[in-house]
């Protein structure tokens, strides 16, 4: 009977995690819309306004892997409690701000809070559900994902075309609703780590915003400065009695490879959702309603098609999974590659090839990363999982937007490319494709690092 119930409260924790995440990915992305007029409304620089997302994706990003690592140590539901309560103080901040600055304070008070949410959506999954059940839970996760992708644009200008933009702060006030289901369905688990190493995790905090900094402002002095932090990380590791990151952890080969995997993946999935407004208002001369409507039907069948790709990790297995999320990917990016610039229709049915891989791509490799870790190592490991996510992201979008600076020529790398004027974009699609067949290369080489038995000896020793 015991069993019966922890199963039920962990699935209905999870519906729970699936609607506080929609309202996380919405707040990351929603305010990217109302950039020019928050900029208009204070008389800000382009630059000076960018630090909405900046700032927001920094602290975000760090704050993933310290939730992950106090996880470790303290109980989840009181972590989230926590976070849920800074995500809605953030929230009031915003509404009432008179002055600039206030703003950027909001944001980085949302970003604190809200971090725990991917925290928690990687660390639950692995905690409550076993291996033969786990990807249903993480389709779960793809699924909130894929449903506050879809829902960020459009609420923010339905919203913002109907009152003021600063309601778009209100939202995040909701997550608060379900803080007792959370508190309710969570057990009292704690881990087993002694003590936070507090100088190690400044110092990995430090690596990683100089490191998004450098990349988002394209400052080699501040990636230089970023990795001799890095380097004090390394040795705080190596020499603290009890370290934020145990150096164990990077000698786990599956886990470490499985990492160098999902940074490529994610790095290459960032692409298309950065690329396709880009081409779409560029070429397509779109607005930003059209573009919203053109990218929402391939975001809402990601958002169905969630556990669905779940249940085909469960039952075919991961690898099979990672096929048909390629598969997936390359049918759309070759198809841009030869269609984009032509008609908006053809591109937003194109669109729901790369969606869908994309989404299965990541319920794919967080379940492969997750089956890599000791029962110590899940918070801390999933949450560097997380963290690794946005400097993927980051990279991505900084190498794209390189490139979308040279200007347009003839040269285009795949010769039944259509659209003369669009010759840029179908190069970056070409070689987006070529990175996800390196990616199928690696992750064939991944499944035989380590054998089928050693695995099942890994999971029985980490309690899974």
């Amino acid at each position: 009977m015991d069993n019966v119930q922890t199963a039920s409260n962990a699935n209905k924790l999870m519906l729970v995690l699936a609607f506080t995440l929609v309202f996380s990915v919405m707040n990351a992305t929603m305010f990217n819309v109302v950039m020019p007029i928050i900029r208009e409304e204070f008389g800000v620089s382009a630059s000076q306004v960018s630090w909405l997302l900046t700032a927001y994706m920094i602290v975000y990003a760090i704050g993933s892997v310290v939730f992950g690592k106090l996880a470790d140590k303290y109980r989840l539901k009181d972590l989230l409690t926590f976070g849920l309560i800074f995500f809605a103080l953030g929230s009031v901040v915003g509404l009432v701000a008179t002055h600039y600055w206030m703003i950027i304070l909001a944001r980085v008070l949302q970003a604190a809070g809200a971090s725990v949410i991917p925290a928690t959506a990687m660390i639950v999954p692995v905690r409550y559900f076993p291996p033969e059940k786990r990807g249903r839970a993480l389709g779960t996760v793809a699924t909130g994902l894929a449903l506050g992708t879809a829902l960020a644009p459009i609420v923010s200008g339905l919203i913002t075309g109907f009152a003021s933009w600063r309601f778009l702060f209100l939202l995040s006030v909701l997550p608060l609703l379900v803080l007792p289901f959370f508190r309710k369905y969570l057990d009292d688990q704690k881990g087993m780590a002694k003590k936070i190493d507090f100088i190690g995790g400044l110092l990995l905090g430090g690596t990683v915003a100089l490191l998004l900094l450098a990349i988002s402002m394209g400052s080699w002095w501040m990636f230089l400065l970023g990795a001799g932090v890095l380097i004090l990380f390394m040795i705080r590791i190596r020499t603290a009695e009890e370290p934020f990151i145990q150096p164990a952890l990077f000698q786990n080969k599956p886990y470490s490879y499985g990492l160098l995997v999902a940074f490529l993946a994610t790095g290459m999935s960032f692409g298309l959702p950065f690329l396709a407004p880009q081409f779409l208002s560029g070429v397509n001369q779109l607005s930003p309603a059209m573009i919203g409507l053109i990218m929402f039907p391939a975001a809402i069948s990601s958002a169905f098609m969630g556990r669905q790709g779940g249940k085909l990790a469960d039952e075919k297995g991961n690898e099979f999974l990672v096929y048909t999320a390629i598969g997936l990917i390359l049918i759309c990016f070759v198809t841009l590659s030869i269609f984009v610039g032509l008609s908006p229709y053809l591109i937003m049915f194109l669109l729901v090839f790369g969606n869908l891989g994309q989404t299965f791509l990541q319920i794919a490799m967080s379940n492969t990363i997750s089956r890599t870790l000791s029962k110590d190592q899940v918070g801390v490991g999933m949450g560097l999982f997380a963290l690794l996510n946005f400097i993927a992201g980051a990279v991505t979008t900084s190498i794209i937007g390189k490139m979308l600076d040279v200007s347009s020529s003839a040269f285009h790398l795949n010769p039944f490319a259509l659209k003369e004027n669009a010759y840029m974009y179908s190069n970056i699609f070409v070689a987006l494709a070529v990175v996800a067949v390196v990616i199928i290369v690696l992750y064939m080489l991944q499944s035989r690092i380590i054998s089928p038995g050693e695995m099942n000896k890994r999971l029985k020793v980490s309690g899974k």
